[in-house]
């Protein structure tokens, strides 16, 4: 969706029955963006409770990747972990809210930044930087929580498929950064040319399109080659960009280099991958396993995920 539809609609556009559900849910988050930081927070846990209990297509997709990913677990283990980042998404759904409706002096007071001379080397450069970073779930918190060391920053996602939710996500994260169309890699380019920081997560299934197979927590899985492209967009240094929420209330911001790219499609989406790998293991509960990370096989059959149900 380009900026000028995300910007020209209106509320008034979104009238029809079939966006009162969705209006229920914005209302809901609205209201949770109000409370309380501590009363929030346990009403995404429960929220994280409750999703783990009824949906049952979610869960047994994220325990067959904690089966895949973490063999070492007892199968009680995978399943503690697997309520754990229900939990922590419930969490991530109320820090959303926040990051869309809250002051963002609110972040500015909880947020620690480690490897931040790696962040300041690479805006000195003047190029732009590329933030290569997963779906943890304090993703959207993450754009605020940024602000007190980089305030011009672009988001590269999908839009939504609901006219109104993506209405409201650019709306809310256009309070943060520039969100940019994760196809417009002109708006990348450009971004890069401002010497902007641009988030970017590769770490879900495509499909085949632009992909090949390097291994992800030791399993076979479909990996987009344009991540070790994109430096090449403006000669612009990578950094590993993670965002964990600490037990004690603050966040944990974390810049690492990424270097060592080769131009081999498959050495370099082993490289992404495994620099991915090490920031999830630091807290893998908080990591969205719900999405079928390796649907995509060289069979070209999704037997991973079939043979649990789901």
């Amino acid at each position: 969706m380009s900026d000028a539809t995300s910007t020209s609609s209106r509320w008034y556009h979104f009238l029809a029955p079939s966006y009162w559900p969705t209006w229920l849910i914005l209302g809901f988050m609205r209201i949770l963006a109000w409370l309380p930081t501590s009363l929030g927070l346990a009403i995404g846990r429960g929220l994280g409770w409750l999703g783990y209990k009824l949906i049952t297509k979610r869960r047994r997709v994220t325990l067959v990747n904690l089966r895949l990913c973490f063999p070492e677990l007892s199968e009680d283990e995978r399943e503690r972990l697997a309520l754990e980042a229900f939990k922590a998404n419930g969490m991530g759904f109320v820090e959303t809210a926040y990051a869309w409706w809250r002051s963002h002096s609110w972040a500015a007071k909880r947020v620690d930044a480690v490897g931040l001379e790696h962040l300041n080397t690479a805006l000195e450069g003047g190029r732009g930087v590329i933030l290569l970073s997963a779906h943890f779930s304090a993703l959207d918190l993450s754009g605020p929580l940024i602000l007190p060391f980089v305030q011009n920053s672009s988001v590269l996602y999908r839009p939504h498929n609901n006219a109104l939710m993506e209405h409201f996500i650019f709306k809310g994260r256009s309070r943060f950064c520039r969100p940019v169309d994760r196809k417009d890699f002109r708006g990348v380019r450009r971004s890069l040319k401002e010497n902007r920081c641009v988030w970017y997560a590769p770490d879900q299934d495509f499909g085949l399109k632009g992909a090949v197979f390097a291994p992800f927590f030791g399993q076979t899985a479909a990996t987009l080659t344009i991540t070790a492209r994109m430096p090449g967009l403006n000669n612009s240094p990578m950094l590993m960009f993670s965002a964990y929420r600490e037990n004690n209330g603050r966040y944990t911001l974390m810049f690492e280099p990424v270097e060592g790219f080769t131009g081999d499609e498959v050495a370099d989406a082993t490289l992404v991958n495994s620099v991915i790998e090490r920031a999830i293991r630091r807290h893998p509960e908080q990591y969205m396993w719900m999405h079928k990370r390796f649907k995509t096989q060289p069979d070209g059959k999704q037997k991973l995920y079939k043979a649990a149900g789901c």
